[in-house]
């Protein structure tokens, strides 16, 4: 049973050098801005003319990457099919929407829909 757990997370995983790089060059030094910013920002209203003009440069940015997956897909994403991503799209969008303006509601609804279609397609 051990064996077939090894190489499940083997498989699943990859490469374990490649995984450490990206928790020590990517995570970590990105997590000390994060709480940088969270204990500067504390007191920060909510509505105030800085925090809606930042929510709109990172839905803005968020927007930029969904077109340029769309429309030239990088790597293992360019074998989905066209309207399996453009469907993916939508859903996130429609989730979106119903789930009054939640953008981790959209994007992890459009990353179901893609995951479950590829799955399905084999």
């Amino acid at each position: 049973m051990s064996d077939f757990l090894a190489h499940f997370l083997g498989h699943f995983l990859g490469d374990w050098n490649a995984l450490l790089v990206l928790l020590i060059a990517g995570f970590l030094p990105n997590e000390v801005w994060r709480m940088l910013g969270l204990w500067l920002g504390g007191g920060v209203n909510e509505g105030s003319e800085l925090l809606v003009w930042v929510r709109a440069v990172a839905t803005a940015i968020l927007a930029g990457v969904i077109a340029q997956i769309l429309v030239q897909p990088p790597g293992a994403l360019a074998s989905v099919p066209d309207w399996l991503r453009y469907a993916a799209v939508a859903a996130g969008f429609a989730a979106f929407l119903v789930t009054r303006r939640s953008t981790l509601a959209g994007v992890v609804c459009g990353e179901l829909v893609m995951l479950a279609g590829k799955w399905w397609l084999g």
